[in-house]
């Protein structure tokens, strides 16, 4: 595993709005209601500082974020 992708789950956790049972790089984030829009903005912020890549906003979706795999996958498409 690597570090970016720790990186990664670190900061979505710091970011639920609550805990859910089980939590993998699959479970839904925004749509399975762990996230809300509010939050997201701050959740990418926070990805780009933790990352270092920007992520513009005109060029990403809610769904883009919609898991730790998506996030991944995303940060990486800006890297």
């Amino acid at each position: 595993m690597s570090q970016e992708l720790l990186t990664i789950r670190e900061t979505v956790a710091r970011h639920l709005r609550r805990k859910p049972k089980t939590f993998d790089d699959a479970t839904p984030i925004v749509s399975g209601g762990l996230i809300d829009s509010m939050s997201l903005i701050d959740l990418i912020l926070d990805l780009e500082t933790a990352t270092g890549v920007r992520i513009p906003a005109a060029e990403v979706q809610p769904d883009d974020f919609d898991s730790i795999a998506l996030i991944a996958a995303t940060v990486a498409r800006f890297r």
